[in-house]
């Protein structure tokens, strides 16, 4: 199922090829180990949560396999096919992934053609195929050909969402490599690192359940400015007042469409944080709390069945703002 590691790449030293990439230690140990062994399957199957580092990973194992000068067991980020791979344009890193919701038969069949020929310029071709639980059933046949008697020269890495299924006769053609959800505090570093500052990444740390990916989805649709304005909504002193900026609020809410839910879990947040400060306050104190995730999840409820999305965060923000006044 392997081959020999490519000419140029200096296994010995290979135990750092992901040096500076947070988390994922079982995904690094696996990987470095068959760098310093001298074989690379054919064929990864990168299985995990989306947003958790597969794609990053690949790009590394790339570099690293065709890399001219490798420095202290990781690629040295300064030869000409190591600047291709920074600048996103290595002609030898092939990426498929799903267009308009599905990897269809033309992308594979044009994918089998490009690697019966050698690689361009690297010493192998790396292909990443992303999300392949998307591949239609002719796609996913016309693939696994291929995974069956792989053109010399080529290395695919494969990666699924860990809750999604694929043919058993894909995933048993290829080395499969767990990834797991990162820990809190790899992910706030990570967040950092994207210009977040520490209140916001933590946050969306946990929201996103260890995804700096999904945070990341997350802060790009404003969802956190939204969550703000609706909680000094709900709990402005004056609410009795302000019916039309709470029904303004609702339609603002409404139109996360898709991320109306994880919107719902920032509200969780916010009151489980209150619940623990809240703490000793005896049942009186706790019981108004529980009024507001009921609330939450009657809102889950509703958007299961469909309802109107603007009428159920009217509801929901006014049964929230019920709950905060009594609270006080």
């Amino acid at each position: 199922m392997g081959d020999p590691v490519a000419a140029g790449v200096q296994t010995a030293e290979a135990g750092q090829a992901f040096a500076g990439l947070l988390g994922q230690e079982k995904a690094k140990d696996f990987l470095n180990r068959a760098l310093a062994a001298g074989r690379i399957p054919h064929a990864y199957l990168f299985r995990g949560p989306e947003g958790v580092g597969k794609r990053l990973f690949a790009q590394r194992m790339a570099a690293n396999l065709n890399c001219g000068r490798i420095l202290k067991g990781t690629a040295c980020g300064k030869c000409p096919s190591c600047r291709k791979f920074s600048s996103g344009n290595h002609p030898d890193f092939v990426t498929i992934g799903p267009e308009q919701g599905s990897i269809k038969i033309d992308r594979i069949r044009e994918l089998i053609k490009n690697l019966s020929y050698p690689p361009y310029e690297a010493a192998r071709r790396v292909v990443l195929l992303e999300d392949i639980h998307t591949l239609r059933r002719e796609a996913a046949n016309s693939l696994l050909k291929t995974l069956e008697e792989p053109p010399e020269g080529n290395l695919l890495i494969l990666t699924v969402e860990s809750s999604k299924m694929i043919l058993p006769t894909i995933a048993s053609r290829c080395q499969t490599v767990p990834f797991f959800p990162l820990r809190m505090d790899d992910t706030v570093r990570i967040l950092m690192g994207e210009g977040l500052d520490e209140k916001t990444a933590e946050l969306l740390a946990r929201l996103s359940e260890g995804s700096p990916g999904r945070a990341l989805l997350f802060r790009k649709t404003e969802m956190v400015e939204t969550w703000e304005k609706a909680i000094a909504a709900v709990t402005d002193p004056a609410g009795d007042g302000r019916v039309g900026m709470l029904l303004q609020m609702a339609e603002l809410i409404a139109g996360l469409k898709e991320n109306l839910l994880p919107f719902l879990g920032l509200l969780r947040i916010w009151v489980r944080d209150g619940l623990m400060a809240a703490a000793g306050q005896g049942q009186s104190g706790a019981r108004r709390f529980f009024e507001k995730l009921r609330a939450i999840d009657r809102a889950e409820q509703e958007l299961a069945r469909n309802c109107n999305r603007t009428l159920v965060c009217e509801i929901l923000l006014f049964r929230l703002q019920e709950a905060e006044r009594s609270q006080a």
